[in-house]
């Protein structure tokens, strides 16, 4: 498979800078990956498409205010580093934005008075050690590392915005944007349909917004995420199974940390690192539906919904999408997807 084979055209404008003022309010596209059929509903209708007995599972990873400036010493260029992930009190991992790149040794002055020095480099992923508490110093002086197609800065809003109504376990540096559509009056409207939620945690890093580099896709390699996936939840899955029920995978990153943990074969606690990188021709062992925004063209997470629904159908859904004006990314609309056949390329 080509990267090409992932292509479609989108007009700039289509990509949302801001969220709408309600949660709820965002456009749903809905696609039968069998039939290729897609229907433009509203995220306030997901209730009437679901099923009593389906179980929601989502991702309750916290976004951290996870970008940071600096300046290196003693030359004063000016840095940014966007955190990836803390790796002890006062170490990170973290990628670094520099019209020079330091070198191991280095020194870097950040917010608060802060010092940090680069220990080890590795395709623009570096391993800082602070004299400052890690968590506490990106807390208190870090900005929220909106996506780089958002082409403003960031607003007090978006602390709130840019983040799950059920976010409970920091760590992440970007959303898990399927999440962002549900509010308590949604929920609400899921209960009285007897439909079940439970959560997971994989910690987004920075690494979700790399390109595919490779042209062919099975050369792609993945960035390791963190993920936690508990006995409960294989448990609720389980009764889910048992009663007929669906598992709907609220966002891209639910459904990689349920498949992960299913690699041996049958769902399983998992907690560590995944770098699995899911595109056509993978075998699904857990999920029965998707709930994700849209995707960048040629991207690693468009070729998880077209790995799900099919190429063909996912490709025109998403010609269906720019056509209808549908509003893109992050703080853009979503799909609810149900399984295709595969696709010849």
């Amino acid at each position: 498979m080509l990267r090409s084979d992932f292509h479609y055209d989108l007009p700039r404008e289509l990509i949302a800078q801001a969220p709408l003022e309600q949660r709820g309010a965002s456009r749903l596209l809905v696609l039968d990956g069998a039939r290729g059929a897609v229907e433009d509903r509203r995220f306030a209708d997901l209730p009437a498409l679901l099923r009593a007995g389906d179980l929601l599972v989502l991702n309750d990873t916290r976004v951290l205010p996870a970008r940071l400036s600096g300046k290196r010493t003693p030359s004063g260029g000016r840095v940014e580093l966007l955190l990836e992930r803390v790796l002890a009190r006062r170490r990170v991992l973290a990628q670094l934005r520099a019209s020079h790149m330091p070198k191991p040794g280095e020194e870097i002055e950040l917010a608060g008075g802060a010092r940090a020095r680069v220990d080890k480099r590795d395709e623009g992923f570096v391993e800082l050690t602070l004299d400052h508490d890690a968590a506490a110093l990106w807390r208190e002086h870090g900005e929220v590392p909106l996506p780089p197609y958002i082409e403003r800065a960031p607003e007090t809003s978006d602390r709130e915005r840019y983040q799950t109504v059920f976010a409970r376990a920091p760590g992440a540096v970007a959303a898990p944007t399927a999440g962002l559509h549900f509010d308590a009056a949604l929920f609400a409207a899921l209960e009285a349909r007897d439909v079940e939620r439970a959560f997971l945690t994989l910690h987004v890093g920075a690494g979700t917004f790399a390109p595919v580099r490779a042209e062919r896709v099975e050369e792609h390699a993945l960035h390791a995420e963190w993920l936690s996936v508990s006995a409960e939840l294989c448990a609720a899955v389980a009764r889910c199974r048992a009663r007929g029920g669906r598992v709907v995978a609220v966002g891209t990153t639910s459904m990689r940390a349920l498949e992960t943990a299913a690699r041996g074969g049958e769902l399983a606690p998992f907690e560590g690192e995944s770098a699995l990188f899911i595109y056509p021709g993978f075998r699904f062992r857990v999920v029965d539906a998707l709930v994700t925004n849209f995707h960048l063209p040629e991207s690693s997470l468009l070729m998880l919904v077209a790995a799900f629904a099919g190429r063909d159908a996912t490709l025109a859904a998403y010609r269906h999408a720019v056509a209808a004006r549908y509003r893109f990314f992050s703080y853009g609309d979503a799909m609810l997807v149900t399984p295709g056949g595969d696709d010849a390329l």
